[in-house]
């Protein structure tokens, strides 16, 4: 009977606008589709008269869908109107963090020797041989069946534990559906790539031939790729996101690719190993002769002449010299012109963020987005005990924001009733009245990981001092309840709601320390969603320094900043002039942000 109900309930649909520059490719398909999946009703895309099903990741990828497309999500069963919401306010939140991919601007360059223009992936100088890429397959014996070749794939890309391996996996398992054997596989596979074949996607093409080959290699089929002992400027049509880890032991000095575009998973690696790189017709660059390549100027020059050569090095010296520099400072305190230390903490959101973190300088956390931790399945105790301790031990000053889910962020198994503005709902510090389970138990793991470390925890979207009050109350009640000494932990809040900038002498007699998180406060003084595709607010208005400023002015209690607006460097400046002195911003930002600070 219940089927029968599902089956021909009324069909719930809204239309979606792709924003992104970059289309709804792979690895925001692979998050929807995770969340899709989540949902006991059915899920389809319809654009332009073709409908998919949206819980497929390479069906909905067969939309090609890009910028300033529309298409219908329609949904249809027993959980069709909470899937609806949750798609769309999950798909607004990847449009916004989606940033655009823009081509490099080339730098003026001027050579002897015969020149040929590219498009730069990864800036850099390197004055050596051509190689051509070459592969050689090898069949060892191989003891595993299809499927178990398919499982240990999986278990391959889920060890990588980064956002291109974990969306090569979302596509794996829409493929390994409807494939029973390698041929039928291969043939899927083949059949997606042509599909992509002429779009803007296509650049995704080599993730299919990515996962096409892990597959092989489970099942012995091994793709043996040769180097040269000496240096190297490899010369490829394109290369395998997976290709690229077998590069770190080698001589290589520079890579030229024919069919990748500068958005691709491989060039998107290629500029995080920060090898110089372009984009070029690799048909006329000769082989085992040597080359120049100057990818801040996006050329090649194929025959360099000696002054050619002098002029490269000089610029790859300058560039090294460069590199070096702000590698080695990137440890050292941000000290402004006049001596004072500005601290520079990072932003994270798991694991691997706070490593890189810690390895690109941060001074200390400023901001751990605890909803890492809280995906498609509610995490246990254990699990979230374990993963802050391991957060925890790299850094001695470290600030925790409690689950922060509704408005943009949706979880199948925190259930909030459909709102007209979820912005403007059951979303933050708001969790502790409707789901105090779930904020128990993170409490509980974080006084439990803190081992008497020093912790700062801090509540979002508080609006009231009674709220906080609340909230803070809340938390020793935990703590009491499993005979837990808290005395250690500082409690304090975002500032988000605009209503707190008319209480700050009120919550000074309560809080802790203060944090700006610009992101929401601009959203609320504008009122202007943050991931409304045609509205847009301004981050940089006097309106939100004077916010701002009223904050430092008033405040009694430390005050940082952790929005965006922190890691900006046109920003930066007016911030120190505001009179904050602890800025957090993402990890790739703090050498940046640190060399900005020692200019003002």
């Amino acid at each position: 009977m219940q089927l029968f109900k599902n089956l021909f309930s009324k069909p719930l649909s809204i239309q979606l606008t792709v924003t992104s520059s970059n289309g709804f490719h792979l690895r925001p398909v692979a998050q929807f589709v995770n969340e899709a999946k989540s949902f006991a009703c059915s899920v389809e895309a319809t654009l332009h008269g073709k409908t998919v099903d949206a819980k497929k990741v390479n069906t909905l990828l067969s939309l090609s869908l890009e910028k300033e497309d529309t298409f219908k999500l329609t949904t249809q069963g027993k959980e069709a109107e909470k899937a609806l919401q949750s798609l769309q306010t999950l798909f607004n939140t990847l449009m916004q963090d989606d940033k655009e991919v823009v081509a490099i601007e080339k730098e003026s360059a001027s050579y002897i020797g015969e020149v040929l223009e590219g498009d730069i992936i990864s800036k850099g100088v390197a004055i050596t041989s051509a190689y051509r890429y070459k592969t050689e397959e090898i069949q060892h014996d191989n003891t595993l069946s299809f499927n178990e070749a398919i499982a240990q794939t999986h278990k391959s890309l889920e060890a990588q534990d980064t956002d291109i391996a974990l969306a090569q996996k979302a596509l794996l398992t829409s493929l390994e559906e409807k494939s029973t054997s390698l041929e039928t596989l291969e043939q899927n596979i083949h059949k997606e790539i042509d599909a992509l074949q002429g779009t803007k996607l296509s650049a995704k093409i080599v993730d299919y031939q990515d996962i096409l080959q892990q597959v092989k290699k489970a099942l012995g089929l091994e793709v043996k790729v040769t180097f040269p002992k000496d240096a190297f400027i490899l010369l490829a049509d394109d290369l395998l996101p997976s290709e690229i880890a077998m590069l770190a032991n080698t001589e290589i000095q520079g890579v030229i690719l024919k069919e990748t575009s500068i958005n691709s998973h491989t060039a998107i690696l290629l500029r995080a190993s920060g090898i110089a790189s372009l984009i070029a017709d690799i048909s006329e660059i000769p082989l085992n002769k040597e080359i120049l390549l100057d990818s801040f100027g996006g050329v090649v020059v194929l025959s360099p002449h000696e002054t050619d050569k002098k002029k490269a090095q000089q610029l790859q010296k300058q560039h090294n010299t460069k590199k070096a520099h702000s590698a080695s400072k990137r440890f050292d305190n941000a000290l402004t012109t006049q001596g004072q230390h500005i601290k520079v903490f990072a932003n994270v959101g798991d694991v691997f963020s706070a490593k890189l973190a810690k390895e690109e300088g941060a001074e200390g956390i400023g901001l751990l987005r605890s909803e890492f931790l809280f995906k498609s399945v509610k995490p246990s105790l254990q699990a979230q005990t374990d993963a802050f301790k391991e957060i925890f031990d790299n850094f001695d000053d470290i600030t925790v924001r409690t689950l922060d889910v509704g408005g943009d962020k949706a979880l199948p198994y925190i259930n909030i009733p459909l709102e007209r503005n979820p912005f403007l709902g059951v979303r933050g510090v708001r969790l502790f009245r409707t789901h105090p389970e779930i904020m128990e138990e993170q409490l509980h793991a974080i006084f439990l990981a803190s081992e008497g470390k020093k912790i700062k925890i801090m509540f979002p979207i508080v609006s009231s001092v009674e709220e906080f009050t609340k909230a803070k109350s809340f938390a020793h009640t935990v703590a009491q309840k499993h005979q837990l000494d808290i005395s250690h932990i500082d409690f304090g809040i975002m500032i988000e709601v605009p209503s707190v900038l008319f209480l700050i002498e009120a919550f000074n007699e309560v809080v802790d320390f203060y944090s700006i998180g610009t992101n929401d406060l601009t959203q609320y003084l504008f009122a202007i969603e943050r991931t409304h595709p045609l509205l847009q607010a301004d981050e940089l208005s006097p309106v939100v320094f004077s916010a701002l400023k009223s904050i430092v002015t008033k405040a009694t209690k430390p005050v940082s900043i952790c929005g965006e607006l922190a890691g900006n460097a046109d920003a930066i400046e007016r911030l120190v002039n505001l009179g904050l002195t602890t800025l957090s911003v993402s990890p790739k930002s703090i050498a940046q942000t640190k060399e900005t600070i020692r200019h003002v």
